[in-house]
């Protein structure tokens, strides 16, 4: 069975309806969604992409994406102008204004170099291994978390979603930021309080957001709080939903199916399950 990203999950249930599944090949990088134990017990293998095979381009293009379509309020004005009226709001020029980016891993550093050719301050935050990178790079890194969130005008999130980062962000965090700042989520919802972002929306800091994930996806008839809110742009996790990404994510995919299948099994998840074959 050939999983995209962590769009089916795969409880213990599912498990026991599947008596003749032998391997997983996952074509995404979280691993959330498997019951690795049910799986373990069973001897199904799951085959993971490889972590040199993050391609870190599509979802840097769509934080700026997003970024941009949310100073200069392209969504509002391009449907404003299929309606038949002509500019009415005013955007924020990125030159000159702090970008924060919240872990400087490989999507993050992108990230980061788009904002210093655009003239921006760019200050990071995060583990030490951000903290490391950001220097060499000649990035801030502010005195303290609160300052890192308070000084941002736009804040992005380029967390790897996981046990220790999920909720690492909270509304205290959000409370810090000014009114008139943007905060960018193409990283996972989980990485945020619940229901913080709502929130602190709602009470405007930071004044404004643009995501491309959510707690629960996909995101059906418009049900979720963050569609209804004007002052956010939401995108339905277009990150990776680009032909290069997908070649690459199912190449690895059937890579690991024609390794399992000469007897050589490899970037096996779950390496217990190796002694039930």
């Amino acid at each position: 069975m050939v999983l995209t990203q962590e769009r089916s999950p795969f409880p213990r249930a599912l498990v026991e309806k599947l008596p003749r599944l032998k391997v997983i090949a996952q074509t995404g990088s979280h691993r959330h969604h498997f019951d690795r134990a049910a799986c373990t017990e069973k001897g199904i293998l799951i085959c993971v992409r490889p972590p040199s095979g993050t391609k870190p381009w599509s979802t840097s293009e769509l934080t700026w994406a997003l970024i941009l379509a949310s100073v200069r309020h392209l969504p509002y004005e391009v449907q404003r102008l299929k309606e038949g009226h002509w500019l009415s709001t005013v955007g924020t020029q990125l030159h000159g204004k702090t970008l924060g980016v919240y872990g400087l891993g490989r999507i993050g550093e992108l990230v980061a170099g788009v904002g210093r050719a655009f003239g921006m301050r760019v200050t990071c935050w995060g583990r030490e291994g951000s903290k490391k990178k950001a220097l060499e790079a000649g990035y801030e890194w502010p005195a303290s978390r609160e300052a890192f969130f308070a000084g941002a005008d736009v804040l992005t999130l380029q967390l790897f979603a996981d046990e220790s980062t999920q909720g690492i962000v909270k509304a205290a965090d959000l409370a810090c930021m000014k009114p008139t700042s943007l905060f960018v989520n193409t990283a996972r919802m989980r990485l945020i309080e619940d229901g913080a972002l709502v929130a602190a929306l709602k009470k405007g800091r930071p004044g404004f957001a643009a995501v491309d994930v959510y707690e629960d996806e996909p995101v059906l008839n418009g049900d979720h709080p963050l569609l209804h809110m004007p002052n956010v742009v939401c995108a339905p996790h277009l990150g990776y939903a680009v032909h290069e990404m997908y070649e690459h994510s199912y190449a690895a995919a059937i890579d690991n199916i024609l390794a399992y299948a000469s007897g050589k099994p490899v970037n096996v998840y779950n390496t217990e399950a190796l002694a039930k074959r």
